[in-house]
């Protein structure tokens, strides 16, 4: 089968199709013939530096999600040629991954999908949909009276968030550092949006002098306490994302720098269910939802694909099709 192997850590564009065998099946294990996926910013972490990392055994296909069907059961009870999605569980990282004709996951990692939608669309949805989802609907316990910040509008998990704050009623505002990204957050659904230039905190303490109640940190440490200092009274800051390229925060003290009655959650997506899929997928049915997709690939042109997202330039997910 054709599948994209990461050898060691490299630029984009050497990054490169192999011929490798379609994986055996086993108990617990579920081959799935792939249709599409998306790319995610963890891939690029690890085709630039984490594959370098002690806890990493390389050569590794890459992919944390896929789009596709049951090419063998094994002992779960799916059956052939059945729709579905994978995401999370170690796929890309301890075992192979998505990025491959075939794909062997975990059955626990394996979820049905009843939905009309083409294959592009599909491979949009897994990790990005999961994502937003726990951090908006679960983490943030979003409700249509919340006036919501998310802070990195205009990436895959942004976007997405935009579109469920929206599809519940809620207030929505989104941040970029880039002015020509504007009309694509407002058609996305954002109420107001912020330019991120320094002086965000004070766009938003203009428009609503006491603070929202919720944000979606998707910078994540790197602008973590200035969102903190824009909550409200009992409102929730959730981080989730670290577009920011901070993954921790140097001197943080939580009794100083969390205001009084402000509360600090994260969501991680490492523990997806079936339950959970089906609910967002029936919501997108219900809501009329569609993914914002930047550019779809071929397989071939993996490294074109991974250059786009490395360059911020992809306002969007953006998604691999083995059929192309």
């Amino acid at each position: 089968m054709k599948a994209v192997v990461l050898y060691k850590t490299c630029s984009p564009l050497e990054l490169t199709v192999s011929e490798i065998p379609i994986p055996e099946v086993r108990p617990g294990w579920v081959l799935i013939r792939v249709k599409a996926f998306g790319l995610n910013r963890s891939e690029l972490m690890m085709r630039e530096y984490e594959g370098n990392a002690p806890y990493i055994t390389l050569p590794r296909v890459l992919g944390i999600e896929c789009a596709g069907e049951i090419a063998d059961p094994s002992d779960s009870a799916f059956h052939p040629r059945q729709r579905v999605v994978a995401l999370m569980g170690g796929m890309g990282r301890s075992f192979d991954g998505s990025y491959a004709e075939y794909t062997l996951v975990p059955s626990k990692n394996v979820f049905s999908v009843k939905t009309e939608m083409d294959w592009e669309e599909l491979g949009a949805i897994p990790e990005t949909y999961f994502t937003a989802w726990g951090s908006v609907m679960d983490c943030l316990q979003l409700s249509p009276d919340d006036t919501l910040l998310v802070r990195g509008g205009t990436s895959a998990a942004g976007l997405a968030a935009i579109q469920l704050a929206k599809s519940i009623g809620a207030t929505v505002l989104a941040s970029t550092r880039k002015r020509t990204k504007y009309d694509q957050l407002v058609q996305q659904g954002a109420d107001h949006v912020l330019i991120d230039d320094g002086t965000l905190k004070d766009q938003l303490l203009n428009r609503y002098p006491q603070g929202i109640t919720k944000i979606l940190e998707l910078i994540g440490p790197a602008t973590l306490l200035e969102s903190a200092s824009l909550i409200r009274h009992h409102g929730i800051v959730c981080v989730t994302g670290i577009l920011g390229k901070k993954g921790t925060l140097d001197h943080f003290y939580p009794i100083k720098d969390i205001p009084p009655g402000v509360y600090l959650t994260g969501f991680s997506s490492n523990y997806p269910a079936q339950h959970i899929m089906d609910e967002i997928f029936n919501h997108i049915k219900k809501h009329h939802l569609h993914p914002s997709i930047a550019k779809v690939f071929a397989l071939s042109a993996i490294g074109q694909a991974h250059q786009l997202m490395e360059d911020n330039a992809s306002n969007g997910k953006v998604v691999i099709n083995l059929n192309l």
